[in-house]
């Protein structure tokens, strides 16, 4: 049995109050390029794994521009040890384990409610995100083809560069990924292409950022 995700009246706007409140403590700006229509479809958000910060960026996200009910893919040993991010949209994985295909299939039943967005790391583990090259579990190819209705598929890419500022900027591209191959390796490639054009965009802001 997994743990599937609830959305409590009270902690879940508590949490995207708290999302709002902590990045702007901790970051001297945030960018978001890239542009979205709304479609009102179901979003499935794939997106890097760079640090702890990951799941509270995709809300801010969320929050600005897709204003749906968040879910999140998160290691049963964690959201055990962090029960109450079950009650703000948290959902379990355990990785090798038989209840991974529940997990998977509770992804797509997700991505049937147009009133969803749900975030997935892809590559499974959290990475240097000076890694232009990300290798995608099988697991977003398995949730793609379970899924039967329309849905929006949303790359984003986080990163995170000083340049003159004493704190951190936050810098969000998205993209909407429109091809109808959802192989993990195609969609890696794609992403892939997508990211280096994303830190080279970075790259060039220098000290104007």
């Amino acid at each position: 049995m997994i743990l599937k995700a609830t959305h409590h009246p009270v902690i879940y706007p508590f949490f995207s109050l708290y999302t709002r409140l902590k990045i702007q403590r901790h970051f001297h700006k945030v960018h978001i390029t890239g542009t979205h229509t709304e479609k009102h479809l179901p979003v499935f958000l794939i997106s890097n794994h760079i640090s702890w910060w990951d799941g509270f960026w995709a809300m801010y996200l969320n929050l600005k521009l897709f204003h749906r009910k968040f879910f999140f893919m998160m290691l049963e040993e964690q959201l055990k040890r962090h029960i109450y991010f079950n009650k703000t949209g948290g959902y379990s994985v355990r990785k090798g384990s038989k209840t991974i295909v529940e997990t998977l299939n509770y992804t797509a039943e997700l991505l049937a409610d147009p009133g969803n967005i749900v975030l997935i790391f892809p590559t499974g583990e959290i990475e240097s995100m000076h890694k232009q090259v990300h290798h995608f579990e099988k697991g977003v190819e398995y949730i793609l083809k379970k899924v039967k209705n329309e849905i929006q598929i949303i790359f984003l890419v986080n990163l995170v560069d000083y340049f003159s500022n004493q704190k951190p900027g936050l810098y969000m591209f998205i993209k909407e990924h429109t091809g109808k191959d959802f192989r993990s390796d195609i969609l890696q490639e794609e992403y892939d292409r997508f990211y280096i054009q994303c830190v080279s965009s970075n790259i060039s802001k220098g000290g104007e950022a």
